[in-house]
């Protein structure tokens, strides 16, 4: 069954966006009676019934609520967006689907890309946890220069950084059930200043392989990384 989204149903708003709703009724046809599921994304999950198929505002009404809980680890990646913007909304959607909690955009000497339509970004993650079947939304920031990243206040905190002679491994440094916070670089890597500057921080300098990997492929491994060692 195709999940829906409305971020504001605990709140009383018992009709769908006009994005969904178009959805539901223009493209998938539904009517009255027909059964929805429908998520807040704060780990909300609800079966409903279409009441009105309107394709601005399909109402519903809700005959059951289940709870997901919170993962009890959290990974957050802040990526340096790549001059083809199309490569950072690939790794955005396939990072939620993978399972993420935050992704934050920065801005490092080497980065080639200024700016990011935030929106679109953000409509591409809910379109992925739909997709996925997820009922918790992962939040995205706009970009922030790289020291405001370096301060953000998280558990474990690594920096991945290409340098044939480090041998520590993500997947062996980092431990289950921890908050994690992994800096990927632009495409010309991080420069040495920012990576002592990291450091100094309290990150932890990481490889993801022996391989040299693109911005967004690096960002991906890292997610998925994290995620297999919480099986």
């Amino acid at each position: 069954m195709n999940l829906f989204y409305q971020p504001d149903i605990q709140q009383g708003i018992l009709h769908l966006n006009e994005d969904e709703s178009r959805h539901a009724i223009k493209v998938l046809r539904m009517k009255p009676g027909d059964p929805l599921r429908i998520t807040d994304g704060h780990g909300a999950l609800f079966d409903a019934v279409i009441t009105e198929a309107d394709s601005r505002a399909c109402g519903f009404t809700i005959t059951k609520k289940r709870i997901s809980p919170a993962r009890s680890f959290s990974i957050s990646i802040a990526i340096a967006p790549t001059k083809n913007i199309d490569r950072t909304e690939w790794f955005v959607e396939k990072a939620v689907e993978l399972g993420i909690e935050q992704i934050h955009f920065m801005r490092c000497k080497n980065s080639e890309r200024k700016s990011i339509n935030l929106e679109r970004i953000q409509k591409i993650v809910v379109s992925a946890m739909k997709q996925s079947g997820q009922t918790w939304l992962p939040t995205c920031s706009d970009i922030k220069p790289f020291h405001e990243i370096l301060a953000l206040a998280i558990d474990k905190k690594f920096i991945c950084y290409v340098d044939s002679e480090n041998s520590d491994q993500l997947k062996s440094l980092a431990r289950p059930n921890q908050n994690y916070l992994v800096l990927i670089g632009p495409e010309g890597d991080f420069q040495k200043e920012e990576l002592d500057q990291a450091i100094q921080y309290g990150f932890k300098k990481v490889s993801l392989g022996i391989n040299r990997l693109r911005t967004e492929t690096a960002a991906l491994a890292a997610c998925h990384t994290l995620n297999l060692i919480n099986l």
